[in-house]
């Protein structure tokens, strides 16, 4: 098909001609078009289907409000549903479906449900799917989700990246209109930093739509040389094709920015959107206003479309809707719309003016006091009826009908943080409220100001106050000041089909119904008739619904009320919240400063917390994890091996009150550390429950390291600081979390101190004398490099741990290894160390599962009785102290053939299996190369006094049972020797 409806003019290049599907159809347009441009420049009025109905819906609106205009975008895995026509931008190669049809958008079968409206009137599902009660999970429930939805997905992954970045200024301007544009030039002049965000691929907002002048420059010209200087200003930053998606606390916008939707294909590593976070001092709305509809008799016809819409394909696109335009208003912007179409050859069948006194000196007829009372056209308008003032009726013969029925500020992000807006009586709309975002301002439209003039003095006005700019304002080019005239008109009285939600088939019939079953206020009306809960959020149907309310209800509409607005403004891709965040990126990953070694090492990674740790280290011929994991345990424990312990969080506290602070934080007493002394702390919770275990560490008089688990870095540190602020605010005391500040590894075995001896500088003493069990200090290692050394133990082996700045992890592993092979030193992951910490009877983050106290895990001394510390108190409770209380007991199979599950339940060896019977349960298992069994850490019932006993641990789920006896928790070395060696 050829371009039919294209007119002269308009700002896109014909040189450029692109070609697109729509349907399976091809078409072609050019560079500058929309969809929605294109596919009117064809002559395509329908593009898709309403919700509920199936009634056939063709393009409202030449912006992101439409309702109609969505369909299905690019195909496979790349498809696209529920998008905006009006707002995409052409490209060539695009593919477009329209939705909601089968077998096809002219000939859908579910086009029946519109001659069933009558019992599909608005609440009918709250009715009818109640009964029968049974009906419900095998009908009802699978009818609806089926029937759930416009669009489709594709089912496949989403092949695109999407990315999220940070950007600050001092002043962010919403929307590049007249307001907009003459702020930025304001502030920007001026030298302050600005960020100028506009929906829209070409900024000018509805100056590019117009015919007006500006000084001597056509509206679309004026608009351009302002582009151009802004581009040219260091400080100005344009950002075409980004909607600002809300207004959030503390001057922070967020912000979609579709830097790859106008392309055919995404070049490598260039995100599709990016959410951008905007940091502002000052913000200023200038987002223009909505145009709104009138509500008549069968009012949703292709082809009728808002009377703005249509100047803006004229004028911008160069396209019109039909070669013959009937227009349909209630003020005098309808009237601009009639005369922009005329001059461009487009046949004016009438302009019907509700008003008594509307204008007429015009090359067109202007029918006065009339009104549009009825349609004709199922796929497309072909005739208008209309009432004249007379009484009597004609009929306009046209193909399509430009609605105007007044403008609605777009006030939205006003909202976003429960401010309301407020009436005003002259536009007969809600302006901005006086509850703004903290920082926010509105100019121009947005804030009710509606003449071009205004907009422009209104945005360098509010720009100067907000960054508090001294001197003259910039000369404002001469532009039209004329002042709204309109009659406030909702709906053609004696309608029954009136349209007011589009795209969900919300009629004036269903607000009047809502307000008969008693569902009359303005968010009942919202939920009960799906009134403003399409794509566009209301936008174009809002306003008609309360007009309607407040009439059958005998209210004014400010009286009546309106529902607020939450983020997004438009809708948002899932995949650009997410980001990066997905597959392996979905959260951040941490890698340890020996990653790359172990990698060189073919190490088997496994995720912990945020980090990628070594699990294991495989040799050749090895065919299991357990002959690595055995191997490693049992040349640890032979001679030495290295373990990669940064993870383990590390926390600098330092100040003159440290050592009380830290008397505070853990239950057992650190005020009398000594320097270079190490003590073994538990950390418990308000509430008495153990929080975490770890070590502190006395570097000087005033200065701790302490250490914390891996999974409990992160809340212990926030902890710390909560103490430090809100309960201790008079410690001299600063924390400081330098967990990725140092790199640190874990040095064990009986030849743990020889292979040390050979890379720690020779004036430190480490000898069994010089450097004991639990000592720490400062140190040097491999000729000058400063390093922390402390003589702390998890696998129950001679053992240090030595930390250097993280920079020289990697080097300080390599350095290790070489070092160690004289001793057959082996590197050990995360399994082994499990093993060797269950061998040794140590608590881990199983065990500190947030049930547990100091009692259950044997640590029950720990509790200073002298000293006052978060918890202590409430770790008294009787009921956490009962004679019978889970103790910490270590447990191994009768037959060593057999193996102990975690999650096992302890029973005895007689009676049932029931939770009445239950005596304990297993948290950790494994098999211990050092015993040659399976052996497990667990929680029993008086524990403390049956070992030795023999009981049934049972796995009702996985259908276990074996026969286990209870020992000591300390299966290796329990009088601890070895770790004094």
């Amino acid at each position: 098909m050829t371009q039919t409806n294209r007119l002269s003019g308009g700002q896109i290049d014909r040189n450029t001609t692109l070609n697109f599907r729509f349907d399976n159809r091809s078409y072609t347009a050019h560079s500058g078009d929309t969809l929605a441009s294109a596919l009117l420049a064809n002559g395509v009025r329908m593009i898709g289907r309403s919700f509920k109905y199936h009634r056939p819906r063709g393009v409202l609106t030449a912006g992101s409000e439409e309702p109609n205009g969505i369909v299905e975008l690019r195909t496979g895995n790349r498809k696209e549903p529920n998008t905006r026509a009006t707002t995409t931008e052409m490209f060539d190669g695009l593919e477009a479906q329209s939705q909601n049809r089968w077998p096809s958008l002219k000939y859908d079968a579910l086009a029946v449900n519109d001659l069933f409206s009558n019992f599909l009137s608005a609440g009918f599902y709250y009715k009818t799917f109640m009964w029968p009660a049974a009906f419900w999970e095998k009908l009802y429930e699978p009818m609806i989700r089926r029937a759930a939805g416009l669009g489709s997905l594709s089912m496949e992954d989403d092949p695109d990246e999407y990315d999220k970045g940070f950007r600050h200024c001092d002043l962010l301007i919403i929307g590049s209109g007249p307001s907009g544009l003459m702020a930025a030039l304001t502030a920007g002049r001026a030298g302050a930093d600005v960020i100028l965000a506009d929906e829209d691929f070409a900024l000018g907002g509805r100056l590019n739509s117009e015919t007006f002048t500006l000084g001597d420059h056509s509206a679309s010209d004026w608009a351009a040389q302002a582009v151009a200087e802004l581009s040219a200003l260091p400080n100005v930053r344009l950002m075409p094709r980004t909607t600002v998606i809300g207004a959030f606390d503390h001057g922070v916008y967020g912000a979609v920015e579709r830097t790859g939707d106008h392309l055919p294909t995404l070049p490598a590593a260039k995100p599709r959107q990016i959410l951008w976070r905007i940091y502002t001092k000052r913000a200023l709305l200038c987002a223009g206003a909505t145009e709104r509809p009138i509500a008549f008799e069968n009012n949703d016809r292709p082809g009728i479309m808002m009377a703005g819409a249509l100047r803006s394909y004229a004028n911008r696109f160069a396209v019109t809707a039909s070669e013959r335009v009937a227009i349909f208003t209630n003020n005098d912007d309808g009237h601009r719309t009639a005369a922009d179409m005329h001059a461009k050859g487009v046949k004016i069948a009438a302009v019907v003016d509700v008003r008594d006194d509307a204008p007429t000196s015009h090359d067109y007829e202007v029918l006065r006091g009339a009104q549009v009372t009825d349609t004709k056209g199922r796929h497309g308008l072909t005739f208008v009826e209309v009432a004249l003032a007379d009484g009597t009726t004609r009929t306009l013969d046209c193909g399509a009908l430009g609605v105007s029925g007044g403008w609605n500020p777009n006030v939205h992000l006003t909202c976003h943080q429960r401010g309301r807006p407020a009436w005003n009586e002259a536009l007969a709309a809600f302006v901005p409220g006086p509850d703004l975002p903290v920082g926010l301002s509105v100019a121009g439209a947005a804030n009710g100001v509606m003449s071009t003039h205004g907009a422009l003095q209104s945005g360098a006005e509010e720009a100067a106050q907000l960054l508090e700019l001294s001197g003259a304002l910039p000369d404002l080019p001469k532009a039209e000041d004329a002042p709204v005239a309109q009659k406030p008109f909702w709906c053609v009285e004696g309608c029954k089909r009136a349209w007011l939600d589009q795209q969900n088939d919300v009629t004036v019939k269903d607000v009047k119904l809502s307000y008969q079953e008693g569902f009359r206020s303005v968010e009942h009306l919202k939920r009960y008739t799906t009134l403003g809960m399409a794509t566009d959020q209301g936008k174009t149907s809002n306003m008609g619904g309360l007009a309607i309310m407040a009439e059958v209800a005998g209210k004014s509409i400010p009286e009546t009320g309106t529902t607020i607005f939450r983020p997004p403004y438009t809708p948002v891709p899932i995949g650009t919240f997410a980001g990066r965040m997905r597959g392996q990126e979905f959260h951040p990953t941490r890698l340890t400063p020996s990653h790359y070694w172990a990698k060189e090492r073919g190490a088997v990674f496994v995720e912990v917390g945020n980090w990628l740790r070594a699990q294991w280290f495989p040799l050749p011929g090895e065919t299991h994890w357990r002959e690595s994991v055995d191997r490693e345990v049992r040349q640890t424990r032979a001679s030495v091996g290295v373990c990669d312990c940064t993870t383990l969080g590390k926390i600098d506290v330092q100040g003159t009150d440290a050592a009380a602070f830290l008397n505070r934080i853990y239950a057992n007493g650190f005020a009398k550390l000594a320097v270079g002394k190490t003590r073994y702390g538990l950390m418990l919770r308000e509430d008495g429950i153990a929080m975490d275990d770890g070590t502190a560490g006395r570097l000087a008089e005033d200065h701790f390291v302490v250490t914390t688990t891996t999974a409990n870095a992160a809340n212990v540190y926030r902890h710390m600081e909560f103490v430090r602020q809100c309960l201790c605010p008079d410690m001299d005391v600063q924390l400081i979390s330098t967990t990725e500040a140092w790199a640190q590894y874990a040095v064990a075995g009986p030849n743990a101190r020889k292979l040390l001896q050979k890379i720690v500088d020779p004036e430190f003493d480490i000898s069994n004398e010089g450097f004991p069990f639990m000592a720490c200090g400062n140190i040097t290692v491999c000729g000058g490099l400063r390093a922390r050394l402390f003589r702390i133990s998890f696998s129950g082996e001679l053992a240090f741990e030595i930390a250097v700045p993280a920079r020289y992890g990697d080097a300080l592993m390599r350095r290790l290894m070489t070092e160690g092979e004289e001793f057959a030193v082996v590197p050990y992951g995360t399994e082994a160390l499990g093993v060797m910490r269950i061998e040794k009877g140590h608590a881990a983050g199983n065990e500190l599962n947030g049930t547990t106290t100091a009692l259950n895990l044997g640590m029950g001394r720990m509790v200073s009785k002298k000293k006052d510390s978060i918890g202590s108190t409430l770790s008294e409770r009787e009921a956490l102290n009962e004679p019978d209380a889970l103790r910490m007991v270590g447990i191994k199979p009768v037959d060593a053939d057999h193996k102990i599950t975690a999650g096992g339940h302890l029973m005895n060896t007689e009676g049932p299996v029931d939770a009445a019977h239950d005596q304990g349960y297993v948290t950790s298992a494994a098999y211990s190369p050092s015993l040659n069994s399976s052996i497990g850490l667990g929680f029993l019932k008086n524990g403390g006094n049956r070992l030795g006993e023999q009981m049934r641990l049972v796995s009702p789920v996985t259908d276990l049972t074996v026969e286990v006896e209870i020992v000591s928790a300390h299966f290796v070395d329990p009088e601890g020797e070895r770790v004094r060696a």
